[in-house]
């Protein structure tokens, strides 16, 4: 059954989302973290019964892609500072490595098991293939010339598992900006804000990676070596959308929240 506070809970989320991402670009450094912290403190009493959901079950196999989609979305509110809503994972499913420009993000997870793997993001790394060269790294398979300027350097911000008692995964314009989400031994959903939202018209648009794996042959004939207690540094390729990744959408159940 619901909680009797569900719709003042969703509501206070939302009110306090504004209140964290409505100064964005910074105004007061203070304040900002003051309330990203009130923000998250909320958002780890989120429950499935608060925003109207039942825990999807599945016993069987992976969704076949003619099923319907791997991924849900069911929005619940969008202002000009952010967007919130709730991804539905089919289990087996996953979100690809994708990037979030300029922007901030929470995940909480609301039922279910999710792996996921972030990547801090350099601001600009339009030399990436000529570091590369000049590092002697060199990628299996090789690169073609078209694809070196799609080329990024980036460092492995963490890689850990999320259940509904984790508290909520935080991205920031530099920091775990980038990441890929799978969902682990069944269905899984997450509620989602993400300040300022996509909006590919000022430069906000969502771009996909993959990690590129560097030759062995190459790696041991030129060793790098570790700098000690450093992230590791990975490689990835920006590609287009994945072909077997598709979002669907639902109708959001829970509570109206204005905005």
């Amino acid at each position: 059954m619901p909680r009797d506070n569900m719709a003042s809970l969703i509501q206070k989320v939302a009110r306090q989302a504004r209140a964290t991402f409505a100064e964005l670009p910074l105004a007061d450094a203070g304040a900002f973290h003051h309330n990203l912290g009130q923000l998250r403190k909320l958002m780890e009493t989120i429950r499935p019964e608060d925003l109207n959901l039942r825990p999807r079950r599945s016993d069987g196999p992976p969704l076949h892609p003619h099923q319907g989609p791997p991924v849900t979305y069911m929005h619940i509110c969008e202002t000009e500072c952010f967007s919130m809503g709730v991804f539905l994972l089919q289990r087996g499913a996953c979100i690809p490595l994708h990037d979030h420009p300029g922007m901030h993000g929470l995940l909480k997870v609301l039922y279910g098991n999710v792996a996921i793997k972030c990547f801090d993001k350099e601001e600009e790394d339009k030399g990436a293939a000529a570091g590369a060269a000049a590092l002697g790294v060199q990628f299996n398979p090789p690169l073609v010339q078209c694809q070196r300027a799609a080329l990024r350097r980036s460092l492995l911000h963490c890689s850990e598992v999320l259940t509904e008692t984790s508290g909520p995964c935080l991205l920031t314009p530099l920091h775990g900006n980038m990441h890929q989400i799978d969902a682990l031994d069944g269905p899984a959903a997450f509620l989602d804000i993400l300040a300022p939202p996509y909006d590919p018209d000022v430069g906000r648009d969502c771009h996909y990676f993959k990690v590129l794996q560097v030759s062995e042959s190459a790696a041991k004939a030129n060793p790098v070596p570790p700098e000690p207690q450093q992230p590791e540094a990975v490689w990835l390729l920006e590609v287009p959308q994945p072909a077997d990744f598709w979002c669907g959408g639902e109708p959001y159940p829970g509570p109206k929240v204005s905005h």
